[in-house]
């Protein structure tokens, strides 16, 4: 009977180890925090997006950090095979907006708990409270592990350690230092899926305020660099929601770029529209508010908060009634309604971003195996890898299926 070691009770991790298990495999699984799954637990606001209902072409496209190298896991093991264990192992699930699944208890914990019932169902064995310190090799092959407490030797180590984002759930990058130290490389690491903060100082007044369906343009290098359509918040340091998580990839890349000079945000208001349409909205409501103030005259166009922000940014005066206001004062207007202009200052912290980019370089891994080019024995799953996606479940899938692939082939090796 092989023994498999995995070092990490994340995402990955819980998969690694249950699969290896349930292949008849001696299972290890190591934590160093005080439970398992911390991480997961935070997920889709508590809830756990455990993968997208998306073709698998889908998460491809929605995986910037590296997705090509998970073509390989997802023939293996995709979404529909991600879906169709989690039910045999009795976890019902739902599919929401944008295609996002969630367990039908939107429950977190319960997903948690069901892996650990399966887990010790299958006889592995979890040690909490535990860090390993260090990777045991001899002669390019992987021997086990030493930890703050003991050594282990195994035949097979998957490495599932996470990332440095929300290090309170465990994720310290200690991963990344042990496979630095038997000679794997890490690639330069980032916050990703983060949010942004601002220049601003306008923001703060809109503390708070949540926009639905709107378009948030990145604007570098005098041009549009990448733009998104959904929902955003506006924060006192800035912005966040789904939308502005999913461009912080694009912005951390320019950042790496030399020359980029000022990164500015544009927020498109009103996307749906074409601006002689729009045009054409601010006529008529400027027709049934004539007698007005401007300031008063644009609620059925803008959230109350939102509209002495819009008026000052087109120039404009709040108090100046409607009936007054010329044709180039309403296409200023019309203007600053789709391109809403935000000045980018900085992201916010690694420890806030909701995922890592860079890590274990993908190029140093069989994509097919997840096993190491450069130690036999050694595999890694999950955050610790140089992979990241955007929000919807997708960092959760390439977590599951990269773990699946490890465990199957630390147990089979070559016979798979």
């Amino acid at each position: 009977m092989k023994h498999i070691i995995v070092v990490g009770a994340g995402a990955a991790g819980l998969m690694a180890a249950t699969i290896a298990a349930r292949e008849g495999a001696k299972v290890t699984l190591l934590e160093k925090m005080n439970m398992v799954g911390k991480k997961m637990g935070i997920t889709g606001k508590g809830r756990c997006n455990i993968t997208n209902d998306a073709p698998i072409a889908d998460f491809i496209a929605k995986t910037p950090g590296n997705g090509k190298f998970l073509m390989s896991a997802y023939q293996q093991f995709d979404n529909r095979d991600l879906l169709d264990l989690l039910h045999s192992w009795k976890l019902a699930t739902k599919v929401e907006r944008g295609g996002r699944v969630f367990p039908e208890s939107d429950s977190a914990l319960e997903v948690r708990n069901m892996f650990m019932r399966v887990f010790k169902g299958y006889g592995g064995t979890l040690h909490l409270n535990e860090a390993v310190k260090q990777l045991i090799v001899q002669d390019d092959s992987i021997r086990g592990v030493i930890t703050d407490k003991e050594t282990y030797y195994g035949d097979a180590v998957i490495l599932a350690t996470g990332g440095l984002s929300y290090p309170l759930t465990g994720s310290t990058g200690d991963g990344y230092e042990m496979a630095q130290a038997v000679g794997h490389t890490i690639t330069d690491l980032r916050p990703s899926l983060v949010p942004l903060e601002t220049k601003e100082t306008w923001v703060k007044d809109l503390m708070g305020l949540s926009l639905r369906n709107v378009e948030l343009s990145v604007v570098a290098k005098a041009k549009v660099q990448a733009k998104q359509f959904g929902e955003m918040m506006f924060t006192h340091f800035g912005i966040t929601g789904p939308i502005v998580l999913s461009l912080s990839h694009t912005v951390g890349k320019l950042l790496k770029e030399k020359n980029v000079g000022i990164i500015n945000l544009e927020i498109n208001l009103k996307p749906a529209l074409t601006v002689e349409q729009l045009d054409q909205r601010v006529q008529r409501d400027f027709v049934t508010y004539s007698k007005k103030q401007l300031v008063n005259g644009l609620k059925d166009l803008l959230p109350q908060r939102l509209i002495p922000v819009i008026i000052e940014l087109a120039g404009l005066t709040p108090e100046k009634f409607i009936n007054q206001i010329s044709r180039e004062e309403r296409q200023r207007l019309v203007h600053v309604l789709q391109h809403m202009p935000l000045t980018f200052k900085q992201m916010r912290p690694i420890a806030e971003a909701i995922v890592t980019a860079g890590g274990i370089s993908v190029k140093e891994f069989v994509p097919k195996t997840m096993e190491s080019k450069k130690i036999k024995g050694l595999y890694a799953a999950g955050e610790v890898l140089d992979i990241d996606a955007f929000t919807g479940g997708y960092n959760l899938q390439a977590a599951f299926a990269t773990a699946f692939v490890a465990a199957q082939h630390a147990v089979y090796g070559d016979e798979t």
